[in-house]
């Protein structure tokens, strides 16, 4: 049994704000917001703002001490305090070791697959390594790369190619495998050589599955960046300061640095779906997008 809120007025008031816009919420699906873009974002906006009321409500009404759970305005005003601390951060583990890393293993997945797709004997070589690659712990990986690149961007940099590199290289060798047969033949019967069919048609019939790979690459190079720095760093980083902030249990920073984390790859994952819409405005999952 839930016992009795210290402060019923916080408790009750975030649980009623919450059934009124979860019911708001229900009702824009059920009238087919769904259906346009404007709808969906306002959808998805007016969830976030119902946990945030629920969870503000239930801290506050409860006492919920801020080493277990502080509440969203402690967490916001944490981060109106320490913009510059964060924005360093930011630039030290998601630009310089997050993106650099992403855009280097990517970058060399996709090569990779072009030539596994020329090369059946790379194929059967080079496809188990990464598989082999891929199945390594991070927590093996890190302090590894970190012995050999030092305790620069550069290590964490080196953690997220390997663990980027195998989805888009798997979705790169499938995707260039899904040109249909009869389109190839008709590619040669045409006397086009490797490098045109790869340019005019199989690149693109490849570009779902490569964004697919690229996709799930986002969230998995900003794991990799944060969690590197665990194993060394130098005094800054997103991966660092949450170290050494549960070590000081100002949870409240901790909670500070995952919301800058989660918008971060947000914002990253939201752009290349829209780069995605751009280049693959043909395919089927892109039709009927308002």
């Amino acid at each position: 049994m839930i016992p009795a809120p210290p402060d019923p007025a916080w408790a009750w008031g975030g649980i009623a704000a919450w059934l009124g816009l979860w019911a708001l919420n229900a009702g824009l699906v059920r009238g087919g917001a769904g259906r346009y873009r404007a709808g969906r974002i306002a959808v998805s906006a007016l969830f976030g703002l119902a946990v945030l009321v629920l969870w503000e409500g239930v801290v506050r009404g409860w006492q919920v001490p801020e080493v277990i759970l502080p509440a969203p305005s402690v967490i916001a005003a944490t981060i109106r305090a320490n913009t510059a601390l964060l924005w360093g951060d930011f630039v030290q583990t998601i630009v310089m070791g997050g993106l650099s890393g992403y855009a280097i293993g990517c970058s060399a997945a996709v090569a990779a697959g072009i030539l596994l797709d020329r090369s059946p004997f790379l194929s059967r070589g080079l496809l188990p390594l990464g598989n082999f690659v891929a199945a390594l712990p991070i927590v093996g990986i890190a302090p590894i790369m970190v012995m050999w690149f030092g305790f620069g961007w550069e290590s964490k940099a080196a953690v997220v190619c390997a663990m980027v590199f195998f989805p888009v290289l798997v979705n790169t060798v499938a995707g260039l495998a899904a040109a249909e047969r009869m389109q190839r033949d008709l590619m040669r019967t045409w006397g086009a050589s490797y490098g045109q069919t790869l340019l005019r048609l199989r690149l693109p019939a490849a570009m779902p599955f490569v964004f697919n790979g690229l996709k799930i690459a986002t969230t998995l190079a900003l794991i990799g960046a944060i969690v590197a720095e665990f194993f060394g760093s130098p005094t800054r980083g997103m991966g660092f300061r949450i170290s050494t902030a549960v070590g000081a249990l100002a949870l409240p920073m901790v909670w500070a640095q995952i919301a800058v984390a989660a918008l971060a790859g947000t914002l990253f994952f939201g752009l290349v779906a829209l780069v995605e819409r751009r280049v693959t405005f043909w395919h089927p999952s892109q039709r009927g997008r308002e």
